[in-house]
């Protein structure tokens, strides 16, 4: 290949990248042809990720204070929920009922997060339970190890397009393709009004001592990585580290540390054992707080039909041998 022909192709992939970061389903080849690419880490695809990363560097400049740092926790664990109660056990495994508007309300709050549009995430974490720990699996820590199985997969350029053959009880809502074709949108409001709320309140309530760079640096990037990375976890470490109650055809492990940071979803060899529940702490003693979000979002008629963990599981459970209990 000349020197030209390479320079023009290396402008091409460019541009296409660009483009793909405003319409997700933008693909001139293809969406098939990409999910046939080679599984590898591919730098463009790593860019969004930098730039999450290196924008919480912006604490060096704007510095904290605590209304800044009381923004970024409510802001973690509001965001936290939306991923845990609505991207997972709703899109993703279909576990309570909500009218059409809700379930779009419920994308919108999700698209906060950072982590791409429902649709996708719900596909691919369907992929993941059909093929768990399989080779099939795009995030499996005993194939190709912690940190692809962490964020390394979110990197391949094959991974990238949305399969909607496999969310097609979704797919058919075309508020919902919107949301996720655009996944940029929600974002860029959500960070321009951190940014226009922190101007707000540096003039009207300056005893606050914050302003709209500080909100921004603490409540988008800085909440947003550690979201971001606590949502992975259960990837990795989930599938690492912890006991496991029911022995499942893959390595999910329930871990109380991962519970405790995802509102839940530590309890996860139990979700591999049956992912139709709304909870996924299957005892009292098991602390599920995107279960009492849900079970409280219920009382309203917001949501309903809250299905629940079958006595058979639970009969299941008790049958295991103790050590395998503790193991």
């Amino acid at each position: 290949m000349n020197p030209g022909s390479r320079h023009t192709n290396l402008v091409r992939h460019a541009l296409v990248t660009v483009r793909q970061w405003f319409d997700s389903d933008y693909f001139p080849e293809g969406a098939e042809a990409v999910r046939e690419r080679p599984d590898r880490f591919e730098p463009r695809r790593a860019l969004p990720f930098v730039f999450l990363h290196v924008g919480c560097l912006g604490v060096i400049w704007v510095g904290w204070s605590w209304t800044a740092v009381i923004v970024a926790a409510a802001l973690y664990w509001i965001r936290m929920f939306a991923i845990t109660g609505f991207y997972h056990r709703y899109f993703s495994h279909r576990t309570f009922r909500t009218s059409r508007a809700g379930q779009f309300a419920f994308a919108a709050l999700g698209n906060l997060a950072v982590q791409r549009g429902a649709l996708w995430w719900a596909s691919v974490h369907r992929h993941h339970h059909k093929h768990a720990d399989t080779e099939h699996d795009v995030h499996s820590p005993g194939l190709r190890g912690f940190i692809w199985a962490h964020i390394g997969w979110m990197t391949s350029s094959r991974n990238f397009p949305t399969n909607y053959g496999a969310i097609r009880d979704l797919a058919k809502f075309p508020e919902l393709v919107f949301l996720n074709r655009f996944d940029l949108v929600v974002p860029a409001v959500y960070a321009a009004g951190l940014y226009g709320v922190g101007e707000l309140l540096r003039v009207a309530a300056p005893q606050l001592a914050t302003s709209g760079a500080q909100l921004l640096v603490w409540g988008f990037f800085v909440s947003t990585v550690v979201l971001l990375h606590g949502t992975l976890f259960i990837n990795s470490m989930a599938h690492a580290f912890g006991s496991r109650r029911f022995a499942t055809r893959d390595d999910s492990r329930n871990n109380f540390l991962l519970a405790l940071i995802t509102l839940g979803e530590g309890w996860h060899n139990n979700h591999h054992r049956f992912m139709g529940a709304a909870r996924q702490g299957f005892y009292w003693w098991e602390i599920d707080p995107t279960y009492y979000g849900l079970k409280m979002l219920s009382w309203t008629g917001l949501i309903w039909d809250l299905k629940s963990v079958p006595l058979s599981v639970y009969a299941e459970a008790e049958a295991q041998p103790r050590h395998a209990k503790a193991a």
